[in-house]
C-alpha cells in the first residue's frame, strides 16, 4: 500500500498565523512527547514512521508549500507538486499518474489518500492499514473510513452505511453521503449510525487510472502536467466517491479531531501562552499566540484568543474564531512570514510609493551550511546588510566573504546567493517596480553548481 497525504489550504482558518504559504498544518504550536514544538505535518510524519508507514507515504502539494515542507520534514519526504492548485481530484490524479508512469506501480497496488493535518492517535493508522485488506478481500471500488461520532456536529460531512458487514471484514456497504447538516440532522443521522467522513479513502490504482482514461486525463506524468491547468477545479468527492456505486466504508471507533479552527487548535495546546508577553491570572481559557519581539498583554480576559504575527493581530472570543474565514475572506495581501529549505524570513516593513516604487524590508536567517539559489532580479535591487554570523557570498561568480557589519549591494540583473557557515541573519532591504516572487529567476539551487571565476 503506497498513502498519499494532500497537502493544500489556503490558511485563512487560523490568521494570521496560517497565510498562502504557511497553512495550518504547517503551525508549530504543538508540543511532541518531549515537550518540543511541533506542528501538525511534523506530528503526523512522526506517527508514520511509528507505525511503520512512513516508508511508503507521499506528499502531494503545491508549489508555494514545498520550501515549507522541506524545513520542517527535510528533504526525505517523497513530493508530488501540482503546477498549481486546482482542488483534491486534479491533486489525486496527478499523483496517480505519478505513480503509475513514473514508479511503475503494478495496477493492483491499493493506494491510500488522507489529510496531512488530522490530528489522531497511532491507532487511526493502524486502522488504515486495514483498508488494503478490504480492497483484497472484497469487490468494492473504494474504501472509506469513517469517525464514529461524539455529538451530533454540523461541521462535518457524514457517510451512511448498511447495517450488513461485507464477510470477513468490519467493511460496511455506503447508502449514501449527507455533507454538513444541521444540528438536528445530524441527531437523525447518528441513530441510523452515520459515521462522519474524515477524508480517508483506498482504492486500486488501476481503478482511478481507468476513471482518468474515461475522462480523457492523461496517465502519462509529464503529459499531466502539462495540461495540469484544462483540469476542473473539483473535489474527489463530488467527482469519484458520490458517484461510486461498489463503495464501503470500515467505521474507525477512537480518537480523532479537526484542528481546524483556533477554538479546536488551542484545546490541545499544551501551553496557554507562546512567545513574548503577559497573561495575568485572572485570564480564563484564554491562549497568547505571539510571533512578533514586541510584548502583548492581556488582561482579565476569558475564552479569548490573542494571536499576533506579522500578518497581523487577531482578538477573538474562542466560539466566535470559526468565522474568521468569512471576515478575512476579502482581504488579500502577501505573505508577510515564510519558512524556506534554507531558513525563514520575515517582513518588517511593506511601502508602495506614488511614483510606482515599492520597498519591501525583510529580516532573513539562513541555517549554517544552508544557501539561497544563486538567482537574479529583473524588477528590483537589494541592500543586504549582515546583522549576525558568517557567510560566503557569490556575487556574479565571484566569491566573497560577510561578517556583522558588512553591506552588500545588489543591483538589477545581478547573479548573487549566501550561504550561511555559521547562522547568518541579514536586513534586506527591497527596491523596485514589482517585488514579487515571480522577479526570481533561478539560476541553480545547489551551490557546489554555482560557477566560479574567480576567489577573492
Amino acid at each position: 500500500m503506497k498513502l498519499v497525504l494532500l497537502s493544500g489550504g489556503s490558511g485563512k482558518r487560523l490568521w494570521p498565523l496560517s497565510n498562502d504559504s504557511r497553512s495550518k498544518q504547517f503551525l508549530k504550536v504543538l508540543e511532541d512527547d518531549k515537550g518540543k514544538d511541533e506542528s501538525m505535518v511534523q506530528r503526523v510524519w512522526r506517527q508514520l514512521q511509528n507505525t511503520g508507514l512512513g516508508g511508503d507515504a507521499y506528499l502531494a502539494t503545491n508549489r508555494s508549500q514545498v520550501e515549507m515542507i522541506v524545513s520542517q520534514l527535510g528533504g526525505e519526504a517523497p513530493l508530488i507538486i501540482e503546477p498549481e492548485r486546482r482542488d483534491t481530484f486534479p491533486a489525486i490524479a496527478l499523483a496517480a499518474a505519478y505513480m503509475y508512469d513514473v514508479e511503475s506501480l503494478p495496477l493492483n497496488t491499493v493506494i491510500t489518500v488522507l489529510p496531512v493535518d488530522p490530528y489522531v492517535d497511532e491507532a487511526f493508522f493502524q486502522k488504515i492499514k486495514q483498508l488494503e485488506d478490504v480492497l483484497h478481500e472484497t469487490d468494492a471500488n473504494l474504501a472509506l473510513m469513517g469517525v464514529v461520532p461524539t455529538v451530533p456536529s454540523e461541521k462535518y460531512g457524514y457517510i451512511v452505511p448498511s447495517e450488513e458487514r461485507r464477510e470477513g471484514t468490519e467493511a460496511l456497504s455506503v447508502q449514501y453521503f449527507f455533507e454538513k447538516p444541521s444540528r438536528e440532522q445530524a441527531a437523525v443521522l447518528i441513530d441510523q449510525k452515520a459515521l462522519w467522513n474524515c477524508g480517508v479513502f483506498a482504492f486500486r490504482l488501476g481503478y482511478l487510472i481507468e476513471v482518468m482514461m474515461d475522462k480523457g486525463i492523461p496517465i502519462q506524468y509529464e503529459e499531466m502536467l502539462r495540461n495540469y491547468h484544462k483540469l476542473t477545479k473539483i473535489s474527489f468527492d463530488y467527482e469519484v466517491v458520490e458517484k461510486e456505486a461498489s463503495c464501503v466504508v470500515v467505521p474507525y471507533d477512537g480518537f480523532w479531531k479537526d484542528l481546524g479552527t483556533w477554538n479546536t487548535l488551542t484545546e490541545e495546546m499544551g501551553r496557554s501562552q507562546i512567545g513574548t508577553g503577559i497573561v495575568t491570572t485572572d485570564c480564563e481559557n484564554t491562549h497568547l499566540i505571539n510571533e512578533l519581539d514586541i510584548p502583548v498583554t492581556v488582561i482579565g480576559i476569558h475564552d479569548a484568543v490573542i494571536a499576533v504575527s506579522p500578518d497581523g493581530i487577531l482578538v477573538t472570543n474562542k466560539s466566535e474564531s470559526p468565522r474568521i474565514k468569512e471576515v478575512m475572506n476579502a482581504i488579500e495581501h502577501r505573505p508577510m512570514y515564510e519558512e524556506r529549505r534554507w531558513g525563514r524570513y520575515r517582513v518588517i516593513d511593506y511601502v508602495k510609493y506614488a511614483e510606482d516604487n515599492e520597498v519591501l524590508t525583510k529580516r532573513i536567517l539562513v541555517h549554517s551550511g544552508k544557501n539561497i539559489s544563486y538567482q537574479l532580479h529583473y524588477k528590483r535591487s537589494e541592500v543586504w546588510t549582515i546583522v549576525s554570523g558568517v557567510a560566503d557570498i557569490i556575487i556574479n561568480d565571484k566569491l566573497y566573504q560577510v561578517k556583522p557589519g558588512d553591506v552588500v549591494r545588489i543591483p538589477e540583473g545581478t547573479r548573487h546567493s549566501i550561504r550561511a557557515i555559521t547562522d547568518v541573519e541579514f536586513i534586506e532591504v527591497q527596491s523596485g517596480s514589482d517585488l514579487v516572487e515571480e522577479d526570481i529567476v533561478r539560476i541553480c539551487m545547489d551551490w557546489k553548481d554555482i560557477p566560479l571565476h574567480q576567489f577573492i
